[in-house]
């Protein structure tokens, strides 16, 4: 029950306020630079949670999302509004770090730690660190998606299952199970939370 809580605090830390606004990107497209600063501000823990629950690695998930913001203000004037700006989001963050995976060789390797405060900024809670880290280390693709994207960007299920297209049971299942999986995860390491 405290690894569920942890969780649920962690993503409801400086969990994003509203819905994230269509019209910026058509403003990125003309070149507005405070709609790509807001857009930004917006939805980038919620690419880099993404990011880092494919390639499992801080530094190369913080180079990816840095990039995602280039290829969007290249591409902004291609978008076609449909309801999900950050669907797009991701699309372009699954396909950049795809070919991270691709150059690099790595699709299956575990980070080697997130002791460095500057590799996992957004997590300063000593706990937390622990719980991610273990998250990276144990669950599957899916599972690790789902978990990272609500305790690092503190997006609700219902908004993960939109944004990747998926049910929202599909989405509460993968959940819970990852949360079962990280428990008995720490439990075998002799952790305690």
């Amino acid at each position: 029950m405290f690894l569920y809580a942890a969780m649920e605090g962690l993503a409801r830390r400086d969990r994003p306020e509203g819905k994230l606004d269509e019209g910026l990107l058509p403003r990125v497209g003309q070149g507005d630079t405070s709609a790509l600063e807001a857009l930004y501000v917006q939805t980038e823990r919620a690419v880099y949670a993404l990011a880092l629950s494919i390639l499992r690695d801080p530094e190369e998930a913080q180079d990816v999302t840095q990039e995602v913001y280039l290829k969007v203000r290249a591409a902004a004037h291609l978008y076609v509004p449909q309801g999900k700006p950050l669907a797009w989001l991701f699309t372009i963050t699954k396909n950049l770090c795809r070919d991270v995976q691709r150059t690099r060789g790595r699709t299956d390797q575990a980070p080697e730690g997130l002791e460095d405060d500057a590799r996992f900024s957004y997590v300063s809670d000593p706990t937390d660190r622990l719980v991610l880290e273990a998250a990276l280390k144990a669950l599957g693709d899916e599972e690790r998606q789902v978990v990272l994207l609500h305790a690092v960007s503190g997006l609700k299920h219902r908004e993960i299952a939109q944004d990747l297209g998926l049910p929202l049971s599909t989405v509460l299942s993968r959940y819970n199970r990852a949360l079962k999986k990280l428990k008995r995860y720490l439990t075998e390491e002799g952790i305690r939370l």
